[in-house]
């Protein structure tokens, strides 16, 4: 099937605390909205091209959606953003309520929480709410998608479901399930600096090489344009990891537990601004860069041969 460029927007941001779940009920942490101070939330306001954009927050992934939600109303409201509504999508006939396919169709921002990325697999898949979504990325130049975390991870047509950090490495520490389609040609892990997931992106790529691992640091995030070019925003880190030039990998054929033995993983790391080119497999410094190489390639391809 022909790749339709995607008109619309993604913004995949690594989160910071776990936005969404608590590891244990009786250390209940406080809800942090840590990466609002560094710009990502007025990016995504930003990217729509209005002052007052109509935003709708999901809170499917998370375990805590009535501390979410709030959280993310009144973060929104100190950018002066006030049409906020929250989607508190429960479960699969939930999302099939015509009154949040209306939302959707009106909103210009839906914002994935954080939480259990495979909640949103199983409450959105093969719905006309993921339908009119991803209609809606391809065909409209100021529709944003956005999620944190688990939001950002399921946006990968192959996601990560978990795995283990300690067994990274080692066959089988990772697992893949599948997820939104947004993104057909990536793979996304997050909290990924703080959390040492290296390893599971690098099985990630080597079970799948075709793929790009996209690895958010905390408290960071990427806008994604044309389905195809990274660019980082926040104030930490993006991880690269390409396997297109992978050559010895036994990441198939091992037995799980085994330890991985792949050749010739690209790794590039990614400071706000610099930007990667998924399709030409190439890193930039900054937009202005990437854009300057390609009218340079559009020159050569439309002079005449002498």
């Amino acid at each position: 099937m022909k790749s339709i460029t995607p008109l619309g927007k993604l913004i995949a941001v690594g989160g910071n605390e776990d936005k969404g779940t608590y590891p244990n009920p009786r250390t209940r942490r406080k809800y942090y909205l840590n990466f609002f101070e560094l710009g990502i939330l007025k990016r995504i306001v930003l990217e729509t091209g209005k002052l007052d954009p109509r935003i709708e927050v999901i809170t499917t992934a998370s375990m805590i959606p009535e501390e979410v939600g709030p959280i993310y109303t009144g973060s929104f409201a100190m950018l002066n953003c006030h049409n906020v509504g929250i989607m508190n999508i429960r479960t699969p006939e939930d999302a099939r309520q015509p009154e949040y396919l209306e939302r959707l169709l009106a909103a210009d921002v839906l914002m994935f929480s954080g939480g259990n990325q495979s909640r949103l697999r199983e409450m959105f898949g093969e719905t006309d709410f993921l339908d009119r979504m991803t209609q809606r990325y391809h065909a409209e130049p100021h529709f944003v998608i956005a999620g944190t975390s688990a939001g950002a991870m399921a946006m990968s047509h192959l996601m990560i479901r978990g795995g283990s950090v300690p067994d990274a490495l080692l066959k089988g520490a990772v697992k893949i399930g599948v997820g939104l389609g947004l993104l057909p040609a990536a793979i996304i892990d997050s909290h990924f600096v703080k959390r040492g997931r290296f390893g599971r992106l690098i099985e990630s790529v080597a079970l799948h090489p075709k793929l790009i691992g996209i690895g958010l640091g905390e408290d960071t995030g990427v806008l994604i344009t044309q389905g195809n070019l990274v660019e980082t925003i926040g104030s930490n880190l993006v991880i690269i990891m390409d396997g297109h030039s992978i050559q010895h990998n036994n990441a198939a054929a091992a037995k799980k537990g085994t330890v991985l033995s792949v050749e010739n993983v690209t790794m590039h790391v990614l400071a706000k601004g610099n930007v990667y080119d998924m399709h030409a497999r190439k890193f930039y410094v900054s937009k202005e860069a990437q854009a300057a190489h390609a009218l340079a390639h559009e020159a050569v391809v439309a002079s005449p041969v002498a």
